[in-house]
């Protein structure tokens, strides 16, 4: 199989994803970890925010410091209407999804006027202003103290209460929010974002409706954020606003940047880089440096987002996709095996 096929096959054919989804549900088979399977849990919450916030800012350039509140949008809504009202946690998701939609509308009307820097700020009190909601309606949200007694998500009769079954629930959401947004990107309308993130003035020169584009692609990433979250409250069964805090959508800024913010795959391989490196550091800098405070991953991954804007500012997925290119540039094809072979059977000179 040659690179051309390899791409094909993982930027516009189903087979990717089905490949890699069946190797990912393979794990099981191979080990029995919990600790493996929360890991990989958490990979996925992340990756199904990420995917959203990709398609937001990679493809249509418009960059959301803010998406942590749609996070917890989607947390809070599933907590308070299953914990307190009763509700069925999947009408609840439902419902949080409805939420963070029309509150993502709302914002994005006047926030998509600005540009550059101004909507990066816009975005930012955004979401310092839902964290301090959070605290402060603690009659509803248990305010610091946080929301306790959110129960498990439940498929007809079976509860997903164990790592492994929901490292299948999450990554079953992943695989088809890929589908679902591979399919947008290939479409008309991922062509005009395309355009937008190339330039806004020759976008509407072409009669591209701006603002209709990114309020829809804004909408669809507040979705895909409050469905992470509302999935995290039913598998914590607890949350607080620190979850959630202005940090937390930096942090998804940071894995859809080291990621490749050009490539849905970036999403995933962005996800994965942090929660690996968040569990060495916690693992490991306590015992190297025992006097350093909590927030030394603010002072690590701010300084990875800086060197990886210099050295790797396409991310780590076309990297790799370059390295790839390079290895099947120096492997000789099997027509040029094949000449080789015959001139030197025959004596004859290939140069």
């Amino acid at each position: 199989m040659n690179s051309k096929s390899l791409k094909l096959i993982y930027n516009n054919s189903i087979l990717g994803p089905i490949i890699f989804f069946v190797l990912l549900f393979c794990v099981p088979l191979v080990s029995s970890s919990n600790y493996l399977f929360s890991i990989l849990t958490m990979v996925g919450f992340y990756a199904l925010v990420c995917i959203g916030l990709t398609t937001l800012t990679g493809y249509a350039g418009q960059i959301s410091l803010g998406h942590a509140a749609f996070y917890g949008i989607g947390a809070y809504s599933s907590a308070v209407l299953t914990g307190t009202y009763g509700l069925n946690p999947w009408v609840a998701i439902i419902i949080g999804a409805i939420i963070s939609a029309v509150v993502a509308l709302i914002v994005g009307i006047p926030t998509f006027k600005l540009k550059g820097y101004y909507l990066a700020l816009a975005t930012l009190g955004f979401g310092i202003i839902v964290y301090t909601l959070f605290k402060e309606l603690s009659t509803i949200t248990g305010g610091s103290n946080g929301f306790f007694g959110i129960p498990p998500i439940s498929l007809f009769g079976f509860e997903f209460i164990t790592d492994t079954s929901y490292f299948y629930l999450i990554w079953i959401f992943v695989f088809f929010a890929i589908l679902f947004t591979r399919n947008i990107i290939h479409s008309r309308i991922g062509r005009g974002l395309r355009s937008i993130e190339g330039s806004e003035i020759a976008a509407d020169a072409v009669g591209v409706n701006l603002m209709n584009y990114k309020l829809q692609i804004f909408v669809l990433s507040a979705i895909f954020a409050s469905v992470s979250g509302s999935l995290l409250a039913h598998y914590v069964s607890f949350i607080n606003p620190d979850l959630f805090v202005a940090n937390t959508s930096i942090f998804f800024l940071i894995m859809v940047i080291m990621g490749g913010k050009g490539n849905i795959w970036g999403s995933i391989v962005g996800a994965a880089m942090y929660v690996l490196l968040d569990e060495i550091l916690k693992h490991y800098v306590p015992m190297l440096l025992p006097n350093v405070g909590g927030q030394f991953e603010i002072v690590f991954f701010g300084i990875l987002l800086v060197l990886t804007l210099i050295y790797m500012p396409d991310g780590l997925v076309p990297r790799f996709e370059k390295l790839i290119s390079k290895f099947k540039k120096k492997t000789p094809t099997n027509g040029a095996l094949q000449s080789t072979i015959s001139a030197n059977a025959t004596g004859g000179d290939n140069k």
